[in-house]
């Protein structure tokens, strides 16, 4: 009696389950219809002789071409398959790459031996960290990678500098951007 409730059980949850699956995903082209490349222009020719990179390459972010991590793969890569097959990539929104502008940072320059980092606090920064400046280097912030720096003339020898921390000295353009 109890083993018949189960088989039939079982039979009206197979009875609810779908024998068909159904897609949204649009058709592909028939092997009668071949789509032909269209020829390269002028325009796109100069492109790749002013850039060195096709017009179609598609950039990280508005401010970076290439990848900044070796685990990360390329935009043109990262976004393919049959999740993004249906998505219009003009209208998705394209950030900029944080690594460039946290360069455009200048040195925050203090006379103090530890400073405190919480990256502007409240619920836009980090957890509050403290960093050593009283090395001769130049000390980034490990959450959001500002740079704090004491005055040459309180660090017991001259400032080292490493090839990211040499990045902060070059001229700031246009700081009201970042």
């Amino acid at each position: 009696m109890y083993a018949s409730r189960g088989v039939r059980a079982v039979a009206q949850a197979r009875q609810l389950i779908s024998k068909r699956t159904f897609t949204a995903t649009a058709r592909q082209l028939s092997q009668t219809q071949t789509p032909t490349p269209a020829a390269p222009t002028a325009t796109a020719e100069a492109e790749v002789a002013e850039t060195g990179r096709p017009a179609s390459a598609v950039m990280q972010a508005p401010n970076r071409a290439e990848v900044w991590s070796r685990s990360q793969r390329p935009r043109s890569e990262a976004m393919a398959g049959p999740r993004f097959e249906q998505t219009d990539f003009d209208a998705q929104p394209r950030p900029w790459a944080a690594i460039e502008l946290i360069h455009k940072q200048p040195v925050r320059w203090t006379h103090d031996r530890i400073v405190a980092c919480d990256g502007g606090g409240g619920p836009h920064g980090h957890p509050k960290i403290y960093i050593n400046t009283d090395k001769p280097e130049i000390a980034t912030c490990n959450y959001c990678g500002l740079p704090f720096s004491m005055p040459l003339s309180q660090n017991p020898g001259p400032i080292c500098f490493s090839p990211i921390s040499s990045s902060y000295l070059h001229p700031v353009e246009n700081l009201g951007n970042i």
